[in-house]
């Protein structure tokens, strides 16, 4: 294997770990709401969907049924996502 296909291959790993942290975040957020617990801000929420992880943010909010309705949440994470996609797609083209 090449370096650039190990360098491809850790970056893959490393979107696919910080999407399944922002899942779970959204996932921990909603039991503690449900519960009564200490809470994740919303600040952190929706930062989290930034280094490449807004789709296990998005995921998260509708598998969990949480921060749909807040209008910054529902219509932000998917604009942060279409971003992701579009430069993760100019990535590609260039580089691969």
């Amino acid at each position: 294997m090449g370096q650039s296909e190990t360098v491809l291959l850790i970056i893959i790993a490393c979107v696919a770990f910080f999407n399944f942290l922002a899942f779970i975040l959204y996932g921990v957020d909603k039991n503690r709401a449900k519960n009564g617990g200490w809470r994740i801000s919303e600040k952190t929420l929706f930062l989290a969907a930034l280094p490449g992880s807004a789709l296990g943010a998005l995921l998260g909010m509708y598998v969990f049924r949480h921060k749909t309705k807040h209008w910054y949440f529902k219509y932000g994470i998917p604009a942060i996502l279409a971003v992701q996609v579009v430069i993760a797609g100019i990535l590609i083209w260039k580089y691969v």
